[in-house]
Order: structure tokens, then C-alpha cells, then sequence
């Protein structure tokens, strides 16, 4: 409960009569109740965040107590709206402002536990602070768990303190999902202005959903809607964990839309230069060695085993296509796309400097995200090599690979750079089982959603600003972008369309054999269809090139043996080099 209060005091407010008075929802049981109030009050006025607000007093009258705020110079959400949507960059910007001292009270054991509108302030010059933190009275967990008894018991309810401040802190980032709707939207999200209440409609406890309509007042960006959407998605699983996971999207949004020099993809480009684009392949040690003794070797053979590492892949095209390369060397020509023609302008000796300067493998990674970075250039390499099989005659296989390879670039990329993120974006793409027995699984979000939950900034956006770092124009960049999956491919009509369908024919086909069992045999044959006219192939041409047998869609993958044999097996025509 808040109202404008009347204060004559001029030693507490900023200026006579402007603060806000703010009540429990109920009134504290007992006197131990009360006490365990004041002191949650108080753990939440220690705290010094430029987005939180600073309590002026905290006190008890009847039985009831209060906590007093400022309120010279601010309006609070309702009063900034008055039945009007915010603007798509202002709601952002004011959110992250919120979410950020909502996240640092939640790192430092304080929740807020009552989020309301009336909560989020906003101030003259642009300023937002959030108030009443642990104003709600304390429920039976927590009041218990301020108990102090010892051994034992003290062990338990601290564990009880712990799980009781998860679930506040998971609380409040669903309330601040649910208040950025209404931002956006203007007006209490299903008519209901009670933010509890509405938290209380929503799965688990209820059957309410809440989405962003498409009928908005003011144009709401996909991404950002993405972001809205999953703050309050059905299924709870998908939700965001804390208030730090929604402010880390809205800020990659905000820095992606407004190029501050800050956020995620101005970040990406710093660590390039630390950490590299990819770590070198395990292995690299034995193949530094053999590149050491190939001086005399033809330059498709050397390529062979450069191609074995996709970091050193990668690196060799960012070194060729480096404005100082191409303005000595290759001024008037286009870009370098096969790691033939950058072995004969770098020469063997060049090939020799690339390696020694990836990061050995892993690089920074954990043993647990190596192990996914591992999977994930096995699977762009098996999506190569189908991409290879499917190409019509006369286009050069190293350049149908590479195309393919650098459609992976931003999954490679996230999963290098962000791996906890792209652990996330995995598990939003991820079905969820039933609910009832004979009902349809839940579905998962597309990559592209997921990424903007996430990340704020699509994985394709991710590998294209790496892309153009290394030098590559817009026409590359056109290249490596995939054919997008809500339409059916046009008619080729020229190389550049040519190779960009069948790169990405051979990535969906990959993608479509990681599904489940029940799914992969259909989403073959959608692959299948959609590039029937342009590559001119059938559902039995997809199956060969993926080695699977033609009765058996739905069949295991090939061993890691086949899968060796194949790649020793496949054809790289020489061209130019």
C-alpha cells in the first residue's frame, strides 16, 4: 500500500510535504513479526545502489508498521503512463535501471517479495529507483528462518533461509516481467492492476497466459518482444531465473539498438582480440607438426589439413581478408572464401604464424562447454561435408564447405565467447514433455527468439559482426546468412544464391538428425521438400549425402568411424592455388 504523504519535516524530506508512505499488505501478527519486519527493512536500507531508493524512516504506529521514501521530484509508474504505453527504448531503458538494483539487492539477500507499479520511480532528469524493498510482510519461511537456534536446527533453516530467498528473488523477476507488459502495453495486463494477484493467474498456479499482444499501442521490436515474452512464459522452465538473466537481455537490446560502444557485440570484439574468434581444435599439436614438414606439398593437400581445424580455418580467412592483405594484395578482387587461396597468398611461413597464435584447446572453456564446442564443430563439419554432396556440378567443393562452416560462425562463436548464455539458448529450444498423458509437447522457442531472450542480439547478428571484423564485404556476408525457415527458398538465379541454398540445406539436414526420434523422420523429409526444385534433389539424395540408408530416416547416426572415413574420403576440387 503507497500514498503521498503530507510531511512538514524538512530535516527528512528534500522539500516539506512530498514523501511516500508505505504499508504491509497485513498487519504483523505478533511482536517477533514485527521485529523480523524492521529488521528486513532494514537489511534492504544498508544497501547503497544508485537504483534503489533511499529509505528516509522506518517506524510503527498502531500496531502497523511503515516505511517512508522521498518523494520530491518523483512519479511513480501509473502517474508516467496515465493509460499511455511507454516507448519500446524508454521501457527498456528504465527496466534495466530497475532490474540492475533489484539484481544487487538479490546478490546481497534481499528481496523485494511485492512488486507494484507504484514501486518504480522515475525522476525529472530521467532517473530510476525502485522502492520497498521486504516492505511485504515476511511469510512463515522466512520469519523462521530469522530464528536462531543452534547445531543442527541453525543448519536447517539456514538451508530454509536459502530456498526461501530463491524463490522471493524468482518471484520478483516474474513481477518485473509482468510490469514491463504493462509498460508496453499501457494498462494493467488482464485487467488486473494487483501484480501479486496476477503472478497468481499464471502457470503453475493458474491457467493465464501472458504475451505481448500484436495489436500494440506503439511498435515493440522483435527482439524486445522476445524478451517480454519470455519474462512470462507458460511454461516456468523457460522463464528467466533471476533478475540479473532479464537485465543482461534488455541491455543486450539496448546497447545492440543504440551502438554505445557497450553490450554484448561491442564486448564480442573486445575479447577477439584476447582471447581470439576460436580456440585451435584439439589435436593442433600433431597437425603444427605436420604443417612443419608439407614446405613442398601442393596447396589443396595443405588445405586438407588445415581444414581439420576450424579455428585455424577461420583464422587464416580473418588474416587474408584484413584490409592491410588485401589492400597489398589482392586490390580489385573480391574475398577470400577457401583456405586455398589464403595458404597461396600467406604462403606455408604464414600458415606456421596463424597456428602458434590460436589458444591451445580449450582455451577458456570448462571441460563441460569444451565437450559442447567439440560436439558443435563436428556437427558444422558433417553439415560441410553434406553441403559437399548435394552441390550441383561444376561449384567447387572447399567453397560450398566454407559457406556452410560460416553459416555456423555465431553458434560457434556464442558457444566460445558465452558459453553459459548458449547453454541457456540450447534449453529454451528445447521441447518439455506433455503435461497430461496424450496431449502434444511443449514446444521450445526458435534459435532466434531464444538468442534474443537470452542475449539480446541474434546468433546470426553475432556471426555477421564477427564476419565483417575480419573484413568480409556485404556480399559475403549475404552468403552466410541462412536461408530463413518461415518461407520456401526462391528460384536460383545466380552462383551466389546457388551456394548460399546449398550450405544451408546441408546445416538444416544436420539439424534435423539431432531431433528426437519422433520428429527426425519428418523434419527430413521437410528439408527435403523445401529444397527439392532449387537443388533439385530428392528425399533419397538428403539420406545419401547424411549416410543414412533409405528405410531408416529415423536410424541411428553413422559411427564416428564412418564419420572418419568420410571425411578422409570426401573431394576437394583443386582450383585456383
Amino acid at each position: 500500500m503507497v500514498w503521498r504523504a503530507l510531511d512538514p519535516a524538512p530535516a527528512r524530506a528534500a522539500r516539506p510535504g512530498t514523501v511516500f508512505l508505505l504499508l504491509p499488505r497485513d498487519q504483523p501478527v505478533d511482536r517477533i513479526s514485527a521485529e523480523r519486519w524492521h529488521e528486513g527493512v532494514q537489511r534492504g536500507a544498508r544497501l547503497n545502489h544508485p537504483n534503489l531508493a533511499n529509505l528516509l524512516e522506518a517506524g510503527e504506529t498502531e500496531r502497523w508498521p511503515y516505511a517512508v521514501y522521498d518523494a520530491a521530484g518523483w512519479e511513480t509508474l501509473p502517474e508516467r503512463l496515465q493509460g499511455q504505453a511507454m516507448a519500446a527504448s524508454e521501457a527498456a531503458g528504465m527496466f534495466s535501471a530497475a532490474l540492475s538494483g533489484l539484481a544487487f539487492a538479490h546478490e546481497g539477500g534481499v528481496a523485494h517479495r511485492d512488486l507494484q507499479p507504484s514501486m518504480l520511480l522515475l525522476g525529472e532528469q530521467g532517473e530510476f529507483r525502485l522502492m520497498g524493498l521486504e516492505v511485504a510482510t515476511l511469510d512463515a519461511s522466512a520469519t523462521l528462518a530469522s530464528a536462531s537456534p543452534g547445531g543442527g536446527a541453525r543448519t536447517h533453516i539456514d538451508a530454509l533461509a536459502l530456498q526461501a530467498h530463491r524463490v522471493a528473488a524468482r518471484h520478483d523477476a516474474l513481477c518485473m516481467g509482468l510490469l514491463f507488459h504493462q509498460a508496453l502495453s499501457g494498462k494493467p495486463v488482464l485487467e488486473e492492476p494487483d501484480i501479486g494477484a496476477l503472478a497468481a493467474r499464471l502457470p503453475p498456479r493458474g491457467r493465464e497466459l501472458v504475451r505481448l499482444p500484436w495489436d500494440m499501442p506503439l511498435p515493440v521490436p522483435e527482439a524486445l518482444r522476445a524478451i517480454a515474452n519470455r519474462s512470462t512464459d507458460r511454461q516456468e522452465r523457460q522463464r528467466y531465473r533471476s533478475a540479473r538473466g532479464l537485465l543482461r537481455a534488455l541491455e543486450g537490446w539496448l546497447h545492440a539498438e543504440g551502438g554505445d560502444g557497450a553490450g554484448l557485440l561491442p564486448m564480442l570484439l573486445d575479447r577477439l582480440h584476447s582471447v581470439g574468434s576460436l580456440p585451435a581444435s584439439p589435436g593442433s599439436a600433431a597437425r603444427s607438426a605436420r604443417l612443419a614438414t608439407m614446405d613442398r606439398h601442393r596447396t589443396f593437400e595443405l588445405a586438407q589439413v588445415v581444414l581439420q581445424d576450424l579455428g585455424l580455418a577461420f583464422e587464416l580467412l580473418r588474416a587474408v581478408n584484413s584490409a592491410q592483405i588485401r589492400g597489398a594484395q589482392v586490390s580489385g578482387s573480391g574475398p577470400v572464401l577457401t583456405v586455398r587461396r589464403a595458404i597461396a597468398m600467406l604462403g606455408i611461413d604464414g600458415v606456421r604464424r596463424a597456428a602458434t597464435a590460436l589458444r591451445d584447446w580449450p582455451g577458456p572453456l570448462s571441460e563441460p562447454a569444451a565437450q559442447a564446442m567439440r560436439e558443435m564443430m563436428d556437427q558444422a563439419k558433417r553439415a560441410a561435408r553434406v553441403a559437399q554432396a548435394l552441390r550441383p556440378a561444376g561449384y567447387d567443393a572447399e567453397a560450398v564447405s566454407m559457406i556452410c562452416l560460416l553459416q555456423n560462425l555465431g553458434r560457434l562463436i556464442a558457444a566460445y565467447h558465452f558459453p553459459d548464455e548458449w547453454q541457456q539458448v540450447k534449453r529454451l529450444m528445447q521441447s518439455a514433455p506433455p503435461q497430461q498423458p496424450g496431449e502434444p509437447a511443449e514446444p521450445g522457442m526458435s534459435e532466434q527468439l531464444a538468442s534474443f531472450a537470452v542475449l539480446g542480439a541474434d546468433i546470426e547478428a553475432i556471426g555477421t559482426t564477427v564476419a565483417r571484423h575480419w573484413g568480409l564485404d556485404d556480399s559475403v556476408l549475404h552468403l552466410i546468412r541462412r536461408l530463413p525457415l518461415a518461407t520456401a527458398p526462391r528460384s536460383i538465379d545466380n552462383d551466389a544464391d546457388m551456394l548460399r541454398a546449398v550450405a544451408s540445406c546441408g546445416n538444416e539436414a544436420v539439424d534435423a538428425t539431432n531431433l528426437g526420434q519422433a520428429q527426425r523422420e519428418s523434419a527430413l523429409r521437410r528439408v527435403a521438400q523445401r529444397y527439392a526444385r532449387p537443388l533439385r534433389i530428392d528425399l533419397r539424395d538428403l539420406l545419401d549425402a547424411l549416410n543414412l540408408p533409405a528405410n531408416a530416416a529415423t536410424g541411428p547416426e553413422p559411427d564416428s568411424a564412418a564419420a572418419t572415413q568420410a571425411e578422409s574420403e570426401e573431394r576437394v576440387d583443386p582450383g585456383e592455388g
